[in-house]
């Protein structure tokens, strides 16, 4: 099966200059925890609920922009990629969504866990997929509770 056929197309995206703020609403109005950022549709980087946090309301940034918490270095896939093979590389880079780009480099979709988990045949990738983001890191275990 290929990545084309399970992903989802509809995807909201944001701009680097575009405020938390805005980024935040808009993964509240799409229910996800993360939006690529782009330019033209060009995929420049991916911010998550997560970042935003982190990056700027816990360090009293709340009118920051995206380009200053967002990712930059974003892993892709293509949409005539094999699913399994998608879900090989969400596991390998310990990502839960992966956008998908066409041969031009423009945002055609994005996959999630959650969309391999849908489809049968790939729940034990899936799960493996999770296992794998979900573990923590060697910086994650020596953090002090």
């Amino acid at each position: 099966m290929k990545v084309q056929q399970i992903m989802t197309t509809d995807v909201a995206c944001c701009s680097a200059t575009d405020s938390i703020q805005k980024a935040a609403q808009a993964m509240k109005r799409e229910n996800c925890g993360s939006i690529p950022v782009c330019e033209n549709r060009r995929v420049v980087g991916i911010i998550t609920d997560r970042d935003i946090v982190l990056k700027a309301v816990a360090q009293g940034k709340c009118d920051a922009r995206v380009e200053a918490c967002m990712t930059k270095s974003v892993v892709t896939g293509r949409p005539d990629m094999d699913a399994h093979e998608a879900a090989d590389l969400m596991a390998q880079h310990q990502i839960r969504r992966l956008p998908i780009v066409d041969e031009r480099g423009d945002l055609c979709g994005i996959l999630s866990i959650g969309d391999l988990a849908t489809v049968d045949i790939h729940v034990n990738e899936a799960g493996a997929a999770l296992s794998k983001i979900s573990a923590p890191t060697e910086a994650q275990n020596n953090v002090v509770h």
